[in-house]
């Protein structure tokens, strides 16, 4: 009886504890703002650094956000003081047909926040989330494109160009329609891409996994492939690598070639490699000792991706700074080797390409 009666009023306690925070999370505010030239399409700057972003195209003229965040605003409080340093609020602006919305400049000391947006349909979106967050955009027809250091992104019902790059993260893309010249490219070091095309797109494609795989259920009659296996290094050479080179290069002869350019003659020097000297029978060509090598080399190679990767991770964060201030945020570094396939689909169009370190790649059809 006793564990009842203090059971029952602690349960009551903690219930009325949770009110005040569910309703601080279910505030929401709503800002608004137009286009300078609202004949014309305009482009939506989103940098946030940490939290969700949600775009929508509609057949409207104003841009529509609402958020769980308010926005940095001088207006006097209710005691007649001005707060001068909020710096948890977002601040949307708009010039020369670019409107600008902007979170957390300050980093992590801003708190996560979620944003739901309704542009115009024709509206280009440029999305910089660096640190983490989810990103849709759906029902656009401009080009969008989205940068993102941890973060699922999924764009439906697109007809523009795209360009998405998230270190960790997966991609899901639906194409309403392919628009001609405004190729799609889409890339993500660790999460699975999924493409979804109506039937009768017309693309080139060039698709590239390390460790994954790809897969379609287009028929071959109208996507035609072919498959190459890419041995192009995706890592920095190491020092072992290196000294390798180098003593290659120290074994190489001066060939003296003489050469009669009707005027005297000359010589030219060629340096070619020496020839190699023959491997003993309890050498390297031991099979015990390839193996050991070769599991040397995969645990060398292991550790080299992941100090690039993490290096990769405090490089993008350096540069979301830079973002606010109007630099490109490119997190990404360029993706060689893997698997690759490349072919035509109903006869080739648009270019479209998607690289995935760890992670397959899906193309569909859409029915």
């Amino acid at each position: 009886m006793k564990t009842t009666r203090l059971y029952f009023p602690l349960l009551l306690a903690s219930a009325l504890a949770l009110v005040p925070l569910r309703s601080a999370l279910a505030d929401e505010t709503t800002s608004e703002i137009t286009f300078s030239d609202p004949s014309k399409p305009g482009t939506l700057k989103i940098r946030v650094w940490h939290g969700d972003v949600s775009v929508h195209g509609a057949d409207v003229k104003a841009i529509t956000v609402k958020s769980d965040s308010a926005p940095a605003s001088p207006t006097p409080r209710k005691d007649g003081m001005r707060v001068l340093s909020s710096s948890s609020g977002f601040v949307l602006s708009e010039k020369d047909n670019v409107a600008t919305l902007e979170y957390g400049s300050d980093g992590w000391t801003s708190g996560s926040a979620e944003f739901d947006i309704t542009v115009p349909r024709a509206t280009s979106v440029i999305v910089g989330n660096s640190a983490h967050g989810d990103v849709e955009c759906s029902e656009v027809s401009g080009d969008v494109d989205v940068r993102t250091m941890s973060g699922d992104v999924k764009l439906d019902e697109i007809s523009g160009g795209a360009l998405v790059e998230t270190m960790n993260g997966e991609i899901d893309v639906r194409v309403k329609e392919l628009a001609a010249k405004r190729p799609l490219s889409f890339t993500s070091m660790h999460g699975q891409i999924t493409i979804r095309l109506p039937q009768d797109s017309k693309a080139d494609l060039r698709l590239r996994t390390h460790r994954g795989v790809i897969l379609t259920n287009f028929d071959d009659k109208v996507l035609v492939t072919k498959t190459v296996v890419s041995h192009e290094k995706i890592r920095p050479v190491s020092s072992k690598e290196r000294k390798k080179e180098k003593a290659q290069a120290d074994a190489s002869v001066d060939v003296s070639v003489n050469v009669d350019t009707g005027d005297g003659g000359g010589s030219v020097h060629i340096a070619a490699p020496a020839k190699p000297s023959e491997p003993s029978e309890d050498s390297d060509s031991d099979w015990h000792a390839e193996v050991r090598d070769s599991i040397r080399m995969a645990a060398d190679e292991a550790a080299m991706a992941a100090k690039e990767a993490a290096e990769a991770v405090h490089e993008g964060l350096a540069e979301f700074h830079a973002q606010f201030n109007g630099g490109d945020f490119t997190p990404l570094p360029p993706m060689t080797g893997g698997k690759v396939v490349s072919g035509t689909l109903n006869g080739g169009g648009v270019g479209i390409q998607a690289a995935a370190l760890n992670g397959d790649i899906i193309l569909k059809r859409t029915d």
